[in-house]
């Protein structure tokens, strides 16, 4: 079972943040922002990477009920383009945050890297996701809430077969592109083939 670590500072109101779909080839990229109450536990809980899809499943709903405050941010596949993918990773934490009820005293950030939300101070943990509650939390928030966003999307894209992939660039995904195109929600500053110029 994991031993994760409940805070970095102890006595303050952190947040944990996420993302999920940064390597996807369609698709937006998702976060999550979650401060847990104090105290909080659940076995099952870590790293999103490390958890079934049904454990997630479970899990988003325990999180969602018991946090002290959770939000999502959404960066689409445009506005992904436009700033690169890095950016938006930055951008869609920022709209995670923004979304809570409680301003955090401190930000835990899954990664190496992060530019500064407002006026909070923040730490970067690497592999944070199987390090501290609230970025486990954040994971498993972001990823469910994208995978949902994109099973939703399958029936209007069939061929691509996001239900399965999720936008990530298996074999599947990227015969289908080489096959029937890209479609609206394809990050074109991707690499979506080996043969990039025989897309456009």
């Amino acid at each position: 079972m994991p031993n994760l670590l409940s805070f970095l500072n102890e006595g303050i109101i952190e947040a944990g943040c996420d993302e999920a779909g940064r390597g996807c080839l369609a698709g937006p990229v998702v976060a999550a922002a979650v401060i847990l109450p104090r105290g909080f536990y659940h076995p099952f809980l870590n790293d999103s990477k490390q958890v079934t899809e049904k454990k997630r499943e479970e899990l988003r709903i325990i999180i969602e009920k018991e946090s002290v405050s959770w939000g999502i941010g959404i960066v689409d596949n445009n506005e992904i383009d436009k700033i690169n993918i890095l950016n938006a990773s930055f951008l869609a934490m920022h709209r995670a945050v923004d979304k809570l009820k409680i301003t955090p005293d401190h930000l835990l950030i899954d990664g190496n890297r992060f530019k500064q939300y407002r006026s909070i101070p923040y730490s970067c943990v690497i592999k944070g996701d199987g390090k501290y509650l609230s970025i486990a939390a954040a994971s498993i928030l972001a990823k469910t809430h994208r995978d949902e966003m994109m099973i939703n999307l399958h029936d209007s894209f069939p061929f691509y077969n996001w239900k399965k992939n999720k936008g990530y660039p298996t074999k599947d995904h990227r015969k289908a592109i080489k096959d029937h195109g890209l479609t609206l929600l394809h990050r074109r500053s991707f690499r979506l083939l080996d043969d990039q110029l025989s897309l456009f």
